[in-house]
């Protein structure tokens, strides 16, 4: 299974990557958010089976939206959509397989190191968002708490 990831925002020109004794960058900063090709192939389904019914005029384009928001019994719930907005001075924009991914900043910060992904077999059906930050969930597993 391979994964795209999005990096974290590059640090600016003024502050230059400390190096090491060797004369070595230090490491790339980790993933901030990981989407799987299986998650990415079933949006892909998803958009394709939408302009064959009409809903989507050719051409137009529609970004895998994550977010987290208040909500359940722990506290947040991530949400997963289709959106045809995005907006350059408030979300964050990366492609994984093919799939244009945006994340508000906001939820960035909530977000990082989880990854999205997409279950199809006998126990479990549909899009999955795994958060190593989490602290706790509920029962049903649709919350969870930071």
């Amino acid at each position: 299974m391979s994964t795209a990831t999005m990096e974290a925002p590059e640090v600016k020109a003024e502050k230059k990557a400390e190096t090491c004794g060797l004369g070595m960058k230090d490491a790339p900063p980790a993933p901030q958010l990981v989407v799987t090709e299986r998650a990415a192939l079933e949006v892909k389904r998803h958009i394709a089976d939408m302009e064959s019914r009409g809903e989507l005029p050719p051409g137009d384009k529609l970004y895998l939206r994550v977010r987290i928001q208040g909500g359940g019994c722990s506290g947040f719930q991530n949400k997963l959509d289709l959106d045809a907005k995005f907006d350059e001075k408030t979300d964050h924009k990366f492609e994984a397989h093919g799939v244009e991914v945006v994340v508000d900043k906001r939820s960035m910060l909530y977000l990082a190191g989880a990854t999205v992904d997409f279950h199809d077999d006998l126990n479990k059906r549909g899009f999955t968002v795994s958060n190593p930050q989490a602290k706790g969930t509920c029962g049903c597993g649709s919350s969870y708490s930071m």
